[in-house]
């Protein structure tokens, strides 16, 4: 894949998870946080479920954000990459990534035979984290 092809997937997707996370952040955690404060004022008046519900919606909010935020590391990582001149090529072994799988995930660091090593728990070391 060419580098300014795969800036372009980079940056599409860094401004579509920004996006993201912006609403995660100023909707559900901001209405979650003012719910937070309802409750402590008024825990007499709350049924347990409503209560249930509230720490679960915020829980999974958190959750979301926290995947969101791990995935425009990633992706500033890739852009690291790029700048580089390394992106594209396994940090294991350093060949080529097939465009096939940077399309499909242009974040990939490592080669498919390295990546299962590497979800196997087999690959092991700083660049495999």
């Amino acid at each position: 894949m060419d580098d300014s092809r795969a800036r372009s997937i980079l940056d599409d997707e860094r401004d579509r998870l920004a996006v993201i996370q912006a609403d995660l952040r100023n909707e559900g955690l901001a209405l979650a946080s003012e719910k937070d404060d309802l409750v402590e004022l008024n825990v007499v008046d709350q049924h347990p479920a409503d209560v249930g519900t509230e720490t679960h919606d915020r829980s999974r909010d958190l959750g979301m954000l926290e995947q969101v935020e791990a995935e425009l590391r990633d992706i500033e990582d890739a852009l690291r990459r790029l700048d580089e001149g390394t992106y594209g090529r396994c940090e294991v072994c350093s060949k080529p990534i097939p465009d096939e799988r940077l399309e499909a995930n242009p974040t990939a660091r490592f080669d498919i035979e390295h990546e299962r090593s590497r979800e196997s728990g087999a690959l092991r070391g700083p660049s495999a984290q």
